[in-house]
């Protein structure tokens, strides 16, 4: 089992009995409590739960309330800088997609004071009601699952939509990127929609502040082969940056 599996399988389990103890999920993930430990600990400091004594818990709803806005106070002008390298990627005429990103969100925040005409489909309910007030873009809410405290929708229910329109390039962010496993993100129901977000599209532009990359989270959404340009900033990691440039991805970097 590899270690993203392993970890979506320890959030499951926290999700069916709230609580569990090393011990008890070394047995039921065959792994040993000295793997299980350091798998826990990476989990806590990326916020998906709260390690006890013995063993861990979810994040409770009020910290789960507050996630989008710590994370959309998290590198800032990192985040509006690669949003405006983003912007100047999008064509007058376009249809695209954008993720619940809080940098996806200040790409939509751009677009909105554009003089441009757009279709833009989302899973971000904060992104719909930004791009709502510009009278040329239309704006389509992917239907699905809205969990207290999230503005993300989550789940396939309304992926249909994705089959009946020509999208041209997706805009997303991420929980992590490493070349070995991608785009990946810690919300497992929220993953399998942007699957097929990834599907739809003809292109994927990954919106990746320096504090990202290198970094990995719970489930994968995209290989690192699905990605034709990455967006980040100046403190990006050189040696990130070749391995890149070794596979033809294309960078844009920020001032």
């Amino acid at each position: 089992m590899f270690k993203t599996e392993r970890r979506d399988k320890i959030i499951e389990l926290l999700k069916e009995q709230q609580r569990a103890t090393v011990k008890e999920l070394s047995k039921m993930l065959g792994v040993s409590e000295a793997t299980l430990r350091s798998d826990l600990q990476w989990m806590e400091e990326d916020g998906l739960l709260q390690r006890t004594h013995g063993g861990a818990v979810l994040q409770t709803e009020a910290q789960t309330e507050t996630s989008f806005a710590v994370r959309e106070k998290k590198n800032p002008e990192e985040k509006m800088a690669i949003a405006a390298k983003a912007a100047e990627l999008v064509d007058s005429g376009q249809c695209i997609l954008l993720d619940a990103s809080s940098t996806a969100l200040e790409l939509a925040r751009r677009l909105k004071k554009m003089p441009i005409r757009l279709i833009v489909v989302t899973s971000g309910i904060h992104a719909a009601l930004e791009l709502r007030e510009n009278p040329g873009i239309t704006v389509i809410l992917i239907g699905g699952v809205l969990r207290l405290g999230s503005f993300a929708i989550e789940g396939t229910l309304g992926t249909h939509i994705l089959h009946q329109i020509n999208v041209d390039t997706m805009f997303a962010s991420a929980r992590g990127f490493t070349i070995e496993d991608g785009l990946t993100d810690f919300n497992v129901y929220e993953v399998e929609l942007k699957k097929e977000m990834v599907k739809a599209s003809r292109k994927l532009i990954a919106l990746l502040d320096y504090s990202k990359l290198g970094k990995s989270s719970i489930s994968s959404f995209a290989r690192t082969s699905e990605i034709d340009t990455i967006i980040t900033d100046s403190k990006a990691s050189p040696e990130m940056l070749g391995k890149l440039a070794e596979m033809n991805i294309r960078v844009l970097k920020t001032e």
